[in-house]
């Protein structure tokens, strides 16, 4: 899947792109943006701006498979586009990329498609309409679970099957929308009986989230072998959590107004070939874990199913926002540390026959790493609230104030080829109505 237009030397017509720290020619992520309060509209990021790509195709400047794919998009949603696979998408790649290079031949036609990204209001880039979480981080399952079962922090299923519970689509949101704390039942350990209020415990959870394309039909499961091919992007996705309600409610069935109150998605759609050059082996596992079923085992999959991200979790209060601080580093992380790959998640998903649909979404979970400084979540960074992190206004966190604003962070980073970003997963927790 690397070809010319993961070309380090390559540059971009586009004035600043060269270099971006995250969208550079090399990346073209998708979106759904609008201006002034017109309609929304398919773009592509470059550098601090957002091509049009109804105007480009208008103009004659994508062609063939390119405007198929464009015209998907009719609307204002990307679901119809992750609906085509991946040859219309890549066709849509290389003719971006043809069209937004110095040597273009139509780069001159180019400025009139260019919004700045700053005059541009972004929107989730499809309907999602469904949406699941797993839990294929071991490092933060670990922690997690070492807090609640000393003796046994993973429970016997974790390695033989990707954990994930079904989600809320309807209260999932882009980067910049604040964040209500919630409401729900708890019982603190101090109480007899449980109470009703603002949650107390509010904490973020470091995620990929991933967009299906293709989908499947009822009943029909995707071998792992084939599920690469269902996915149609990426995204950051930050899974709020109300520790203090989870901790109550969860059992017997899991998660439900802990996790349900907001979920947080950067709302740019990073494909799998702009991500190509960050694939990597799938880590061996531990002398002594079982290997996966045969249902959930692929060489292809094995070889390069993981990928290379850096993630980075910003912490900023009102405190040092007012003092021009910038914000502070939580926490350090790569995904490299998934236990299992998405196309495993996507084959057991699919293996007692749920069909998934285009646009749907699903999380990785939190992807902790193996250092204390690259805890993905407040819950283990401060040890379940027992050992504070310490900001550089002299304030404390155990767990998320009011007026805290969270940020997450990724990028691919390899020798030989041009670092790329998903651009920031962020918002602001107001306080409880």
């Amino acid at each position: 899947m690397i070809d010319h237009t993961h070309d380090p030397a390559a540059r971009s017509c586009v004035p600043g792109a060269d270099g971006h720290p995250d969208f550079p020619i090399q990346n073209l992520p998708l979106g759904v943006f609008f201006t002034d309060g017109g309609p929304r509209r398919a773009g592509v990021a470059i550098g601090e701006h957002v091509l049009d790509l109804a105007a480009a195709r208008a103009a004659g400047l994508l062609t063939g498979e390119a405007a198929r794919a464009v015209a998907a998009t009719e609307g204002g949603d990307l679901a119809g586009l992750l609906a085509l696979g991946a040859g219309p998408r890549r066709a849509l790649r290389h003719g971006l990329f043809a069209l937004l290079s110095t040597d273009g031949p139509d780069r001159d036609r180019v400025p009139p498609l260019l919004h700045a990204a700053s005059s541009c209001t972004l929107h989730l880039p499809a309907r999602i309409g469904d949406y699941t979480d797993f839990f294929v981080g071991i490092h933060h399952a670990t922690n997690t679970g070492r807090q609640f079962r000393p003796d046994q922090p993973l429970l016997p299923n974790y390695k033989h099957v990707p954990v994930g519970y079904h989600g809320r689509a309807s209260s999932i949101r882009p980067s910049g929308t604040p964040v209500r704390r919630p409401h729900g039942q708890a019982k603190p350990p101090h109480l007899d009986a449980p109470v009703f209020g603002p949650s107390r415990r509010l904490d973020y959870e470091l995620e990929l989230g991933v967009w299906i394309g293709l989908g499947n039909d009822l009943g029909t499961p995707v071998l792992v072998a084939e599920a690469a091919g269902q996915v149609a992007g990426f995204c950051l996705l930050n899974d709020w959590s109300a520790r203090d309600i989870q901790g109550w409610e969860y059992q017997p069935l899991g998660p439900f107004l802990a996790k349900s109150f907001a979920t947080t998605i950067s709302p740019w759609i990073v494909t799998p070939e702009a991500l190509a050059p960050f694939r990597i082996p799938q880590p061996s596992r531990p002398p002594g874990d079982p290997a996966p079923l045969p249902y959930l085992l692929d060489p292809a999959d094995q070889a390069g199913g993981a990928l290379d991200l850096e993630l980075e979790v910003l912490l900023s209060t009102e405190a040092s926002r007012a003092a021009r601080l910038p914000p502070h580093r939580v926490a350090r992380s790569n995904a490299r540390h998934m236990y299992w790959t998405v196309a495993q998640m996507i084959a057991h998903h699919t293996g007692g026959g749920c069909n998934l649909r285009p646009g749907d979404l699903l999380g990785t979970g939190t992807l902790s790493g193996p250092d204390p400084d690259s805890c993905g979540s407040l819950l283990e960074t401060s040890q379940g609230g027992k050992v504070p992190i310490r900001l550089e206004t002299g304030e404390e966190r155990r767990f998320l104030e009011d007026g805290d604003e969270v940020t997450l962070t990724a990028r691919g980073v390899r020798e030989g080829f041009a670092p790329i970003g998903f651009g920031a997963c962020r918002a602001i927790v107001l306080p409880a109505l």
